[in-house]
């Protein structure tokens, strides 16, 4: 099956849109501006055949688009970071739940990478609810440390 360099592109604006609408972990609109950049050259694709041009434009747009987008995220995060963040009172074991402190109270709660263990008393960021049970990722995956 051959593709074209704009279907071939039309595939990687949908995949990362999907990543963007899809991942729990808020990609912070990275990942959706590179897909819309991505669509983008979809679409020029058919006038400009050079795949070293289509690079380097998908790859402009996606900084322009990334550099606009900045504008859409609130500036004061620790807003958002006080409001989901917990502390483990027990260890949650790959694949399985355990407690989590949150706001006051503990909640059972179970990490989003299912091949991970958070020990207990780990600072861990909620990334959603399912019931009455947290969806929990360690806070060093979202803030490098």
């Amino acid at each position: 099956m051959n593709l074209t360099p704009s279907q071939i592109w039309l595939v990687i604006s949908i995949a990362l849109l999907l990543v963007e609408l899809l991942v729990p972990i808020p990609t912070l609109l990275i990942a959706g501006a590179m897909g819309l950049a991505a669509l983008f050259v979809a679409a020029i694709a058919f006038v400009i055949p050079s795949i070293e041009i289509q690079i380097g434009l998908w790859i402009l747009a996606s900084a322009g688009l990334i550099w606009y987008s900045r504008r859409f995220i609130p500036k004061d995060s620790h807003q958002l970071k006080d409001a989901t963040e917990g502390v483990t009172l027990t260890a949650i074991p790959a694949g399985q739940s355990g407690r989590v402190k949150y706001e006051g109270g503990s909640w059972k709660a179970r990490c989003e990478d299912p091949d991970l263990t958070i020990p207990a008393q780990q600072k861990v960021v909620i990334v959603r609810r399912q019931g009455t049970t947290l969806i929990v990722v360690p806070e060093y995956w979202l803030h490098g440390d």
